[in-house]
């Protein structure tokens, strides 16, 4: 018997010391797995905009996803005033806290998104006359936001969508009662309350000419009469054709020569068909006449492969631009993690299926995942 036992423990040691080294290599390939904030991290942080299941901790696999992939982080819902601040001096800082905590933890570029905008506000906002009333509210709004989170939130989307499509100022609430220089105005304020923060001006279909140079005659302004603003946000809800690759990067050039950079602060990329009245990420527009037409929602259940094939393809023509002018470019961030929590699901039809990010339904990576990973990072100017 104690013949026997010698060869047994050798068996067992032997393979004890096959499981360790076979362990160390899985922990070895896991550490060393290039994840795509770590592919461009040289060149622009890359990120999403987290929403609140994500940041409360409900949907784990998100999180990881974000942890492990990105670098940056946006907050879809969480800092928007009609969830932060739904009536005058009451703060819900749970969801806030939480996210600003989770970017802190994880080392990240934490944005703080959005501090006036004229869609999603809260009630007693909307209906504003008085002028005094109305710059006291912004004041407040400014002032607790952004000193409770003074040294934490590296940028701020100061104020969001304020232009229309001919390059004239929106007639918002706050335009109304707060003047034609009431951006002007909200940027001071919110300099005043943290010198060191990055401050952004953000909006959609910057791709169109006139509302492009109204936004950079608004920049160049700021920037003679010493008016802190470090960039602009370019909203990318985009889709597999538009804009053009040469509308992108004139984007990138124009802004950068204002003498601000640029973010992409909101990628997504639409395969769905849209009405053709659609005005780029304009909210509050309504085609509920096209609920229910399956033309409108042609692939309810998956995407075909050459849909996937085209997702994939533009993707990496998009980043491959976009590593092109790296050096004028701050970050990109995807508007949300995964397919099924995509805002594009019912916007502008509610009910509909999209595929517009890096990551489907289950949490795996698509083949634009890939094709953004396999992007050149050595072919900027």
């Amino acid at each position: 018997m104690k013949k026997l036992k010698k060869p047994i423990f050798l068996t067992f040691i032997c393979g004890l010391i096959c499981f360790i080294s076979c362990a160390s290599k899985i922990v070895s390939e896991s550490s060393s797995k290039l994840s795509l904030g770590t592919h461009f991290k040289d060149l622009f942080y890359l990120g999403a905009a987290i929403n609140e299941n994500t940041i409360l901790g409900l949907d784990p696999k998100s999180a990881t996803i974000v942890n492990s992939e990105y670098n940056t982080i946006s907050p879809e819902n969480s800092l928007k005033w009609m969830f932060i601040q739904p009536s005058p001096n009451k703060f819900n800082f749970k969801a806030a806290d939480k996210y600003v905590e989770m970017g802190l933890k994880n080392n990240m570029y934490i944005v703080g998104h959005a501090l006036v905008w004229h869609n999603q506000l809260a009630d007693f906002m909307q209906n504003l006359e008085n002028s005094a009333e109305t710059r006291a509210h912004v004041e407040n709004h400014i002032n607790t936001l952004v000193s409770r989170y003074k040294g934490k939130i590296d940028a701020w989307d100061v104020v969001n969508e304020a232009f229309e499509e001919d390059g004239s100022l929106r007639a918002s609430v706050f335009y109304k009662n707060m003047g034609k220089n009431y951006i002007e105005e909200v940027f001071r304020k919110t300099e005043k309350v943290d010198p060191d923060v990055d401050l952004i001006y953000n909006d959609y279909n910057l791709y169109k000419p006139k509302k492009r140079a109204a936004v950079l005659e608004m920049v160049k302004k700021f920037k003679a009469n010493g008016t802190k603003i470090n960039g602009v946000g370019v909203q990318a809800h985009w889709d597999l054709k538009s804009p053009s690759i040469e509308e992108i990067e004139q984007i990138i050039l124009d802004v950068h020569a204002a003498g601000v950079y640029v973010s992409f602060t909101e990628l997504d990329i639409s395969v769905l068909p849209n009405p053709w009245e659609m005005v780029g990420a304009e909210v509050t527009q309504n085609f509920s006449q096209f609920e229910g037409d399956p033309k409108m929602n042609p692939y309810p259940n998956g995407l075909p492969d050459n849909i996937q094939e085209k997702l994939a393809k533009r993707y990496q023509e998009i980043f491959n631009v976009f590593v092109k002018h790296s050096d004028k470019i701050n970050r990109v961030t995807f508007w949300g993690v995964m397919d099924k929590h995509s805002w594009l699901n019912d916007w502008p039809i509610k009910g509909r299926t999209n595929y517009p990010l890096l990551f489907d339904r289950n949490y795996n990576p698509k083949p634009a995942y890939k094709s953004v990973l396999e992007v050149n990072t050595d072919q900027q100017n």
